[in-house]
């Protein structure tokens, strides 16, 4: 598996595959082609269907330039991976310089056909959950210690440093009011949420303060802020709601916290390699499923838990999100999504706590349950994957027309 570094990605929203990775695609190009007069891009498949609600075109506009681009939208897919680029490169006399086929396969990493990943970044020989808990059971150590056994010490720093940009994004959400950019004209709640669940009682507003933190993470995504992905922008908020309540509602220690984002992005990576988070690939359910589970095993862990717990509780958290569709209104990282994240940290919560009431004991793996997210994202129609052709978003256009409005994504 790849680095917590390649997963744990600091960048602009509302999407990750959208946004991060197009645009460090053309920074990568813009360094070839220094020299070009003009870029020409095609963006392909869902890039191309919900790019405009989700800015790429701003994203690799402003990583080429000062190059002049040309934005090209085919709505077709190119057959390795929905979200395909072609970066083409022309002289002032538009001869063809040079170009380049990619795809932004999720979380902002970006992968040439037939590549098989950050190869240079690949440092656990642990494939899935059970060799993780073999390893754990064998060296009597917490899953967490497995990241700083693999990479180091100073990923410690690195997860200080993610855990500092969470923080901020929830600050910043917490403090900004006004509406959200888009045509839905969608106005930011998470000032308000909080401010009612902490006039109830403790147990009463408990998932609203949840709901409150991953609301101001998620909008500040959908403004075009900066977030971090876990494991992508557009489920951003999930962990970060869950670790901060536990931090500053429940006072876990800024330690212990580290420790969590260590072991929730190897649940993380887990479902990155052997199925996908990419919602254009396999639907929301690679997106807020995964962060679920990511969410629910750094909870259990921070409450205690046994690692076959923490294993537990990252089963629930995506099993009871199987089937999760990509379905953006307008093509905006908003309906259903913002929501979407906070109803997702409430149950991460509750998958941990039912998690502790357990031996750890159970009959379906996480591992399982990551393989039968992978079959069913490639089972499931494209309409639900992240092109905004179908479920939610095709109602909301059909309302739409049927008031004689225009539609657009």
């Amino acid at each position: 598996m790849e680095s917590l570094k390649c997963l744990y990605r600091y960048g602009m929203g509302p999407s990750s595959s959208h946004t991060i990775g197009p645009h460090a695609a053309a920074e990568i190009f813009k360094e070839r082609y220094r020299s070009a007069s003009h870029c020409r891009v095609t963006l392909y498949g869902s890039l191309s269907l919900t790019g405009k609600g989700h800015l790429t075109d701003v994203a690799v506009i402003s990583g080429l330039d000062p190059i002049k681009t040309e934005v090209v939208w085919e709505d077709k897919a190119l057959p390795y991976h929905p979200n395909g680029m072609k970066f083409e490169a022309f002289d002032k006399d538009n001869t063809l310089l040079g170009d380049w086929v990619v795809y932004s396969v999720g979380g902002g990493a970006i992968r040439e056909e037939g590549e098989r990943g950050g190869d240079a970044y690949m440092v656990y020989t642990q494939k899935n959950m059970q060799e993780v808990l073999d390893w754990s059971h064998s060296e009597g150590q917490p899953i967490w210690q497995l990241a700083y056994e693999s990479e180091g010490d100073e990923l410690k720093e690195y997860l200080e440093f993610v855990w500092e940009k969470m923080q901020e994004a929830i600050s910043s959400g917490l403090s900004t009011e006004g509406v959200i950019p888009g045509k839905l004209k969608l106005p930011r709640k998470a000032m308000d949420v909080m401010a009612g669940a902490r006039r109830l009682k403790e147990d009463e507003g408990k998932s609203g303060i949840i709901s409150g933190y991953a609301l101001a993470v998620s909008e500040e995504n959908a403004s075009g802020g900066y977030v971090v992905t876990a494991p992508t922008c557009g489920s951003c908020g999930v962990l970060p709601a869950v670790l901060y309540y536990l931090h500053h509602e429940k006072g876990h220690s800024q330690k212990s916290i580290i420790n969590a984002l260590a072991t929730a992005g190897i649940v993380g990576n887990i479902a990155k390699k052997n199925a996908s988070i990419s919602g254009a690939e396999v639907g929301c359910q690679g997106e807020v499923g995964v962060a679920c589970a990511m969410a629910s095993a750094a909870a259990v862990q921070l409450m205690g838990g046994m690692p076959t717990q923490v294993e537990y509780a990252a089963e629930m958290g995506l099993e009871h999100h199987l089937g999760l569709t990509c379905d953006p209104i307008y093509g905006l990282v908003q309906i259903p999504c913002i929501e979407r994240n906070a109803f997702a940290a409430v149950r991460a919560i509750s998958a941990a706590e039912y998690a502790l009431l357990s031996d750890g004991r159970h009959r379906v793996s996480y591992d399982e349950v990551v393989l039968t997210m992978g079959r069913t994202g490639h089972d499931m129609s494209t309409l639900y994957r992240e092109t905004a052709l179908g479920g939610l978003a095709e109602v909301f256009n059909e309302r739409d027309k049927s008031k004689g409005g225009t539609v657009s994504c």
